[in-house]
C-alpha cells in the first residue's frame, strides 16, 4: 500500500435522511484524503457495514428508525475496535451527549455546521483528536458519571498534566506548545494514559478520568 493510500480516511455515514447522507458522501468523496465506504439508513445496516468494511470513522446520527444511535456506539466499536465514532447532532440534549461520551464517542458535529467543518471533524477524529468545542466540553464534564473507584494504573506526573490540558479542550499541538515539547511526545503521553485508563479516544479517557476521580473539580 502506498503512503497516499495509507493516509486515506475511510468514512461510514449512518443517517436516515437520504438527501443529507448522499450530500455528505459526495462532499467526502471529493476530498483527496477522504472516502465514503458506505451509507446506512438504519442501525441494522450500520452494523453490517461496520463488520464488513475497513471503516476508520463513523458519522452517526443519534436518531434512527430502528433505534438510538448513541445507544449503539459500544456495539459498533466492539464490531470493529479502533473505529472513531462522531455523532451527528441537530439539537441533542446534554444527557444524550454525555451518554455518547461515556459510550466512547470521539466527539460531535452539528448538522448545521459548514461542510468544511464536517470534513475537518472527520480528519480530527481519524488522528485521535476529540471533536468537541472547549465550551461544550467544560459544560459536559461535570455531568459525567462518577464512581470514585480507581481501577487504572498509576499515571505519571506528566500524564496527569496532559490529562488536565485535555480536559481544558486543548489539541495535541496546543498541549505541545503549553508544555514546550514535541507533538509526537504529547501523542505518546495521550496514548499511554489512554491505555492505562482502558480508553480508545480522548473523550473516553476524560470520561474514565472523571469517573475515577482523576479530575477533581471538573
Amino acid at each position: 500500500m502506498s503512503t497516499s493510500e495509507a493516509a486515506v480516511v475511510r468514512v461510514l455515514i449512518v443517517d436516515d435522511h437520504e438527501v443529507l447522507a448522499a450530500s455528505l458522501a459526495q462532499v467526502l468523496d471529493a476530498e483527496p484524503d477522504l472516502v465514503t465506504v458506505g451509507v446506512a439508513g438504519t442501525l441494522a445496516r450500520a452494523r453490517a457495514l461496520v463488520a464488513t468494511t475497513a471503516t476508520d470513522v463513523v458519522l452517526l446520527d443519534h436518531r434512527l428508525p430502528d433505534g438510538d444511535g448513541v445507544g449503539a456506539i459500544e456495539e459498533l466499536r466492539a464490531l470493529r475496535p479502533g473505529i472513531q465514532v462522531v455523532v451527528l447532532t441537530a439539537s441533542a440534549a446534554d444527557h444524550v451527549l454525555v451518554a455518547a461520551i461515556e459510550a466512547g464517542a470521539a466527539g460531535f458535529v452539528s448538522k448545521t455546521r459548514s461542510l468544511a467543518e464536517l470534513t475537518a471533524a472527520v480528519r480530527a477524529a481519524a488522528t485521535g483528536e476529540a471533536v468537541i468545542s472547549p465550551e461544550l466540553l467544560a459544560r459536559l464534564l461535570p455531568r459525567l458519571h462518577r464512581s470514585g473507584r480507581a481501577r487504572h494504573q498509576e499515571l505519571t506526573e506528566r500524564e496527569r498534566e496532559v490529562l488536565d490540558l485535555l480536559a481544558d479542550g486543548l489539541s495535541n499541538a496546543a498541549i505541545a506548545e503549553e508544555l514546550t515539547v514535541s507533538v509526537n511526545t504529547v501523542r505518546n503521553h495521550v496514548a499511554n494514559l489512554s491505555a492505562k485508563l482502558g480508553a480508545h479516544s480522548k473523550l473516553e479517557a476524560l470520561s474514565v478520568a472523571v469517573r475515577e476521580g482523576l479530575l477533581p473539580g471538573r
